[in-house]
């Protein structure tokens, strides 16, 4: 089956302040701020929304198609997408631009002040779906260009293409009519506690009108878990899901797109029931916080499903 992953890519470069901004801040001066942070060290990760998902796709064995854009600076994250055997034949390079990048600076109070470049993602990307197979096709629309965000939704309806519509961080971006557009027909629709509670604010909908709209509404909660909500019998149905157990949390950079790739995997690609699938989710988020960077983990099918077995008292698959 193929699963295009659409949404951003970017590059995290993320620094390293040994002191306190607090100190070197003046309250009374912010209208004069000129600052400069002498940092340890920087270090640049692979992320983006359609990055991370398609990263935790493959090592779950799925060869995703990527629906993105990049910049002239593409070429080492290319060289780690072919080693991890994902294609970027569908990835839009546009030359006068550079790869989206996130620049944060954190201190040792974990405060961060960050700036993020949008550059090759302020331009659509490119992808034949007019001559493409979609009878064996699922997709994700995740944050990235926003005209590929409300036109690919709109593709997907036509072509009778299930969906997941995950709108993150363009949430403030969106007017109520377009986000419940999007929303409308969409296999999923899945968010943070924060971003439901702000859909709701944009769009005066309750969650009985969401689940009017799209058949499964997925939850997640970070440590706490997730919740999926959907309609049985007429009536909302509410299931919690737990979170996995983790080593240690390093860094939650990308958990939630490692969630969703094991959402994908379970419930699209491998026939389980939304409830197992979410419980995949779960176990592929807890690999990410593990590790400093959205796409430094790995495991094997097996690790993966002794892991799941021992959280959940079953196989994976």
């Amino acid at each position: 089956m193929n699963t295009i992953v659409s949404g951003s890519l970017a590059y995290d470069r993320i620094m390293d302040f040994p002191g306190k901004f607090s100190d070197h801040i003046l309250p009374d001066k912010v209208h004069v701020l000129n600052v400069c942070f002498m940092i340890n060290e920087l270090k640049e990760n692979f992320g983006g929304t359609a990055g991370n998902i398609a990263y935790a796709l493959s090592l779950q064995g799925e060869s995703p198609t990527i629906v993105a854009t990049a910049g002239r600076d593409f070429e080492s994250y290319r060289e780690w997408f072919n080693k991890n055997s994902i294609s970027t034949d569908n990835i839009k390079v546009v030359e006068e631009e550079l790869t989206a990048g996130a620049y944060i600076t954190t201190d040792l109070s974990d405060n961060q002040i960050t700036a993020f470049n949008p550059g090759a993602m302020k331009f659509c990307a490119s992808y034949d779906f007019q001559s493409a197979d979609h009878s064996n096709t699922v997709a994700i629309v995740s944050p990235g260009n926003l005209d590929d965000m409300f036109n690919f939704s709109n593709i997907y309806k036509q072509k009778k293409v299930d969906y997941i519509f995950d709108p993150g961080q363009s949430l403030p971006a969106w007017t109520k009519e377009k986000l419940i557009e999007m929303m409308d027909g969409s296999k999923i629709f899945i968010c943070n506690d924060y971003e439901l509670q702000l859909t709701q604010e944009k769009t005066s909908m309750t969650i009985e009108d969401i689940l009017e709209k799209t058949e499964i509404l997925v939850q997640t909660k970070s440590e706490h878990g997730s919740t999926v909500i959907m309609k049985e019998h007429g009536q909302t149905k509410n299931i919690d899901i737990p979170a996995a157990d983790v080593n240690s949390v390093k860094d939650p950079t990308g958990a939630g797109d490692a969630y969703r790739a094991g959402l994908i995997k379970g419930f699209f690609l491998s026939d389980s029931d939304i409830v197992h699938a979410a419980r995949i989710g779960s176990v592929s988020a807890a690999y990410c916080v593990e590790v400093y960077g959205p796409q430094n983990y790995n495991y094997t099918p097996d690790s993966f499903n002794k892991r799941f077995e021992d959280a959940f008292g079953e196989k994976a698959f």
